[in-house]
């Protein structure tokens, strides 16, 4: 064996102890490590020909490049939907590391680790009070998760037309209706053949709403006479957190024939919540459905899940089956993760949601959401309350989007947000609402409360008085 990984073996307990106890230091500063830097490092290191050792290389991490890492994991990033990691998940994402299992299979005799990640979307479904209808996945985050729901929902619109998309390629047109689409969502109409500008754009709800006008729907619909489409709907629009009406959507999927995808990529954790379930009433009723669990589950990023009805499990192994690898087994007959998703090598991201879910259990997600959103109302009623900012929408959920007051200030919106990010205490992305320069706070982390509310505030309120 090499001399260095030798020595590393056998000084293995003293490195993931030294590993450990720099993690509890940042997670223990983590209140005080700023949300954004300015640090740099030059990216040219020579590669030695020896090698150092895992000891030495984790002294050069904590020196040169925790210096440029920042608090995406704390209290008050507020940008990007982005959660923080619960206890339990970092304990159950160690562990995945440690036991490094590629999860595909459920009967291979090395090994059947995809039975944690059944179990896992079992618990899930209870969570989301979802049917066992629906099977479902890991991949690593929305954008992969719309893409797998999406292909299938491709195979299905070939079906329709007597052809097979996946052994043939994309002979007809699809048509795809949606309001208010996430950019994966039409990123994933690139990357399956179909085009990023091929889909119908319906008309929104009138009243400041991102969710699509039924009726419009409808109107739509009647125009294709009787040709099949897909609809993209929302739980949970990036900028507002608006949602589609999944219960008038239900009836018109009784009338008419089209695969129903919901991206609720961080919305569909309102069914945690007695106060917000209703808003994804009748979501069941979904073809597929994408929900990203390094937001509101708050487990270390990369991590997500689709969901695909039962009934169209052959298409979805026609759309992934690794049909040239008959070593693999016969895909129809032993259940394989390389026959359901994108991926053929997958680790077992389950594991982390599995430690969480069975850790907190249904109260405390919904507690995590609940003080959520009562962290969004209490920054909503702070931007409403001062006269320099306006809110761009109401908040409906968990995101606040707001701006500076006064058309005139408009140019100024950007710089703002730069000042007030630059300070390194809260950190919120830009955004454009209704042709308006904006900006949006999100809350999903687990570890918010009143006082971190209070230091942006106060931060805000210097920014305005400094650069306004």
């Amino acid at each position: 064996m090499n001399p260095i990984l030798q020595h590393d073996l056998n000084d293995i307990e003293n490195i993931l102890e030294k590993v450990k106890l720099q993690g509890i230091d940042f997670l223990n500063a983590i209140d005080s490590v700023p949300t954004s830097t300015k640090n740099t490092i030059t990216t040219g290191r020579n590669l030695n020909d020896s090698g150092l050792g895992a000891i030495a290389i984790l002294e050069e991490f904590k020196e040169r490049i925790v210096p440029i890492l920042v608090s995406q994991p704390g209290p008050r990033y507020w940008g990007f939907v982005t959660g923080g990691a619960t206890p339990a998940s970092i304990a159950g994402d160690w562990l995945t590391s440690i036991y490094d299992t590629n999860a595909q299979s459920t009967k291979a005799q090395g090994d059947v680790s995809a039975l944690i990640e059944i179990e896992t979307i079992n618990l899930l479904l209870q969570l989301l009070n979802l049917p066992k209808s629906f099977l479902g996945g890991f991949v690593t985050g929305a954008t992969m998760s719309n893409f797998t729901c999406l292909a299938v929902a491709r195979q299905w619109f070939g079906k329709q037309l007597e052809k097979d998309f996946a052994k043939n390629g994309i002979s007809e047109p699809l048509n795809i209706l949606t309001a208010t689409p996430h950019s994966s969502s039409v990123k994933c109409l690139a990357m399956l053949g179909i085009g990023s500008q091929n889909f119908t754009k319906l008309k929104t709800i009138e009243g400041n709403r991102e969710a699509i006008d039924i009726d419009d729907l409808e109107q739509k619909i009647q125009q294709l006479n009787g040709q099949p489409f897909l609809l993209i709907s929302s739980a949970g629009t990036v900028n507002t957190a608006d949602f589609d009406d999944f219960n008038a959507i239900t009836k018109l999927k009784e009338k008419y024939t089209f695969w129903w995808h919901i991206d609720a990529a961080f919305g569909g954790f309102a069914a945690c919540s007695p106060k917000y379930k209703h808003l994804v009433t009748g979501w069941e009723n979904a073809d597929s459905i994408t929900i990203d669990c390094h937001k509101w589950l708050n487990v270390p990023y990369e991590s997500a899940f689709y969901l695909v009805k039962e009934q169209h499990k052959n298409l979805q192994i026609e759309t992934f089956q690794n049909s040239n690898a008959p070593y693999l087994g016969n895909p129809l007959e032993n259940f394989s993760y390389l026959n359901f998703l994108p991926e053929n090598s997958r680790r077992l991201k389950a594991l982390p949601v599995w430690f969480s879910l069975l850790a907190y259990g249904k109260q405390g997600f919904q507690d995590i959401v609940e003080n959520s959103v009562a962290m969004a109302l209490q920054f909503d009623n702070f931007i409403t309350q001062n006269a320099a900012l306006e809110l761009l929408a109401p908040t409906r959920l968990n995101n606040v989007c707001f701006t500076l007051a006064g058309e005139h200030n408009q140019k100024k919106v950007n710089l703002f947000l730069t000042q007030l990010n630059n300070k390194g205490k809260v950190f919120m992305t830009p955004t454009v609402y209704e042709n308006r320069k904006g900006i949006r706070a999100s809350f999903v982390n687990w570890r918010t409360n009143e006082i971190d509310i209070q230091i942006a505030i106060t931060n805000i309120e210097a920014t305005l008085i400094e650069y306004i």
